[in-house]
């Protein structure tokens, strides 16, 4: 038996042009050729030789009449390049760029791209391919409640697209693909900008009131830890500005108590693990005390992680509870609502932007963009309104 777990025995047919072979554990013979560049095989699920032979040849010259045809194209397929693509990304960012981001690439070709365009050669994905397949996702899944088609986000699109473009790069850098075609979408406007969803000063008092008090008075006594840790994770979140997958990885050796700050107030110090690697965070007093409870009530040593779990289902409950799951654009609160209070709590203070952009590990020009309406803060009228002398 082969090493490829096929046993030795070979036929040849057409001048060496087909072969037949059986594999190990199957009673049907298989037949392989190579068109348009590419090894082709299939089962004849045909037990006696002679007549997987005249299977065999005829699977051949059916595939030679669509190759004339142009049906088969030559060349690398898509499957090919994603995993060049895969491997590649994989070792060249190591360190780089986050474990979850690459197995994110990898999830969204294996699930979404794969199955639509996967064998097809690379120079066959035109624009028009990829307008089918954004019309495909957003046509495919049916909501099983309405009935209605049920559309992935804007966001998902966009990184969908993100990840496709990857993997023609890949194919165009190794010369499979002559030049990259346009996959930009059509009859696109001005995406709007939506603020994002976060608690007003009045809001955030009333919520963390709420999970104070559940977790002073749990419905159940077996819930005491869990409403205790939500409580601390609230109020550590907006005194900190972490995204939550930060603050999930978060380990006790991860963080100093320092004092710091203009009135050299106990703050933390945190070394952030995110999805462009480590960055640093200073946060605000009001951090250093729930940060202490949940190194106490759970005994933490050095390597442990402060959050293993999110209190997800609870945080949502208190939400509902209050009436204050959507915020008054009817956008839904979740737990990235509170980096975004702390971010507005900032500017709404006057702190700088670039300042808040640093500690945040994101961008002036995404602040700007998505917290806009509480720059007015920071705005200097007697800056502004100047006017000549006439």
């Amino acid at each position: 038996m082969a090493s490829d777990g096929t046993m030795t025995t070979r036929h040849s047919l057409l001048d060496n042009k087909v072969q037949l072979y059986m594999r190990a554990n199957s009673p049907h013979w298989q037949s392989a050729c190579s068109i348009a560049g590419q090894q082709r095989r299939t089962s004849t699920k045909e037990e006696s030789l002679s007549r997987a032979k005249d299977v065999a040849r005829d699977w051949y010259l059916g595939l030679m009449g669509k190759y004339r045809a142009g049906e088969l194209k030559e060349g690398v397929t898509f499957r090919t390049a994603a995993e060049h693509f895969v491997k590649e990304f994989e070792v060249i960012t190591e360190g780089e760029r986050n474990k979850d981001y690459v197995e994110s690439l990898a999830m969204r070709i294996r699930v979404h791209l794969l199955p639509f365009m996967g064998d097809r050669v690379v120079t066959e994905i035109t624009p028009g391919l990829v307008q089918e397949y954004r019309v495909h996702r957003m046509t495919s899944r049916i909501d099983k409640k309405t009935g209605l088609p049920k559309r992935p986000s804007r966001s998902t699109m966009h990184h969908e697209i993100i990840t496709l473009r990857h993997v023609l790069k890949t194919a165009n850098r190794h010369g499979w693909l002559p030049y990259m075609p346009d996959i930009s979408a059509p009859y696109k406007m001005s995406g709007k900008i939506a603020h994002r969803a976060w608690f007003s000063p009045d809001e955030y008092k009333t919520f963390y009131k709420a999970t104070g008090e559940r977790a002073k008075n749990p419905k159940k006594e077996r819930w005491r830890t869990a409403c205790e840790d939500l409580h601390d994770y609230v109020l550590f979140m907006v005194n900190s500005g972490l995204r939550p997958d930060e603050a999930k990885r978060i380990e006790l050796r991860d963080i100093d108590i320092v004092a710091d700050g203009p009135g050299n107030e106990e703050i933390l110090h945190i070394a952030v693990r995110g999805k462009r690697g480590v960055g640093y965070c200073k946060t605000m007093p009001g951090a250093v005390i729930p940060f202490k409870r949940m190194k106490e009530r759970h005994s933490l040593e050095p390597n442990q992680l402060l959050f293993p779990k999110i209190q997800r289902e609870l945080f949502n409950t208190l939400l509902d509870e209050l009436g204050m799951k959507h915020d008054r654009e009817g956008n839904p609160r979740t737990s990235y609502s509170l980096r975004h209070t702390y971010i507005c709590f900032r500017l709404m203070e006057g702190a700088d932007i670039y300042q808040i952009a640093k500690n945040c590990r994101t961008s002036v020009e995404m602040i700007e963009k998505y917290y806009a309406s509480h720059i007015k803060n920071m705005l200097d009228a007697s800056a502004i309104n100047v006017r000549r002398a006439k």
